[in-house]
């Protein structure tokens, strides 16, 4: 027997969270608990970038970034300038964006942080900690998922403080960590997978704060792709020539 055709509501749309985002497919079936409504008021490209917005953003939760404290950011994508935007909601008092492109570096600073740093000219790890009397930072984030940075990340990291891993890298590759010192530095080391957002609860969140101006979203959108300029969308991403490209059908 047919089911009873679905009612569409009223000003509301629906985006989906990974694994279940379609990879540029028109239609997809998937759990409902992957799918999250928002407002018509918020236009596509800026309701497509929700899920690198939470993962940015509720990784500073995850950690418990504390008002007045120091906080670096490894690399400055997507992912990383909501890292920054999270910080500074948070109340972060400095806010170190690392960066080998000085145009995200640059933009960087747009999304709240107080110091770049181009890693093609300086030592992160020496820069940070200059600019933190020597001592590193509170919280450390890498946003890039590179076995290399992650361990620079780590390295930044002040005694007692805290690194979180947000990029995902390769499945081959492992940080090395001296043995000594790991329980010597007190450092706390923590993975974070999409922010460890409950989005039924998170996405309504964020829409709160960025309807308040809190939170910038619609600045994240460099550019828009059609569907057949795909290729050319990517290219960009591995450039780093955008924050976010967003592809439109």
């Amino acid at each position: 027997m047919p089911g009873r055709p679905l009612q569409p509501l009223p000003d509301v749309k629906f985006f989906a969270t990974p694994p279940y985002d379609g990879a540029f497919s028109q239609f997809v079936a998937m759990p409902a608990a992957f799918v999250y409504p928002v407002p018509d008021s918020i236009s596509d490209d800026a309701a497509g970038l929700l899920e690198p917005l939470s993962v940015g953003v509720w990784a500073c939760r995850r950690s418990q970034v504390a008002p007045g404290s120091s906080v670096a950011v490894f690399g400055a994508g997507g992912v990383g300038l909501n890292a920054i935007q999270g910080a500074a909601i948070a109340g972060a008092e400095r806010i170190v964006a690392v960066d080998a492109h000085p145009a995200k570096l640059e933009l960087a600073r747009t999304f709240g942080a107080t110091d770049l740093i181009d890693a093609t000219k300086s030592d992160p790890v020496e820069a940070i900690r200059a600019l933190t009397n020597g001592r590193g930072a509170d919280y450390v984030f890498e946003a890039i998922g590179n076995k290399r940075t992650v361990e620079q990340a780590y390295e930044a990291t002040r005694k007692a403080g805290t690194c979180v891993v947000i990029g995902l890298g390769s499945i081959k590759e492992s940080v090395s960590l001296n043995l000594f010192l790991l329980p010597l530095l007190e450092k706390r080391l923590l993975g974070c997978w999409y922010g460890s957002a409950d989005v039924h609860r998170d996405i309504p969140r964020l829409l709160s704060l960025y309807r308040s101006g809190k939170l910038k979203l619609d600045a994240l959108v460099t550019r828009t792709y059609a569907l057949a300029e795909i290729n050319e969308a990517f290219a960009a991403m591995v450039s780093g020539a955008n924050a976010r490209g967003v592809i439109v059908f």
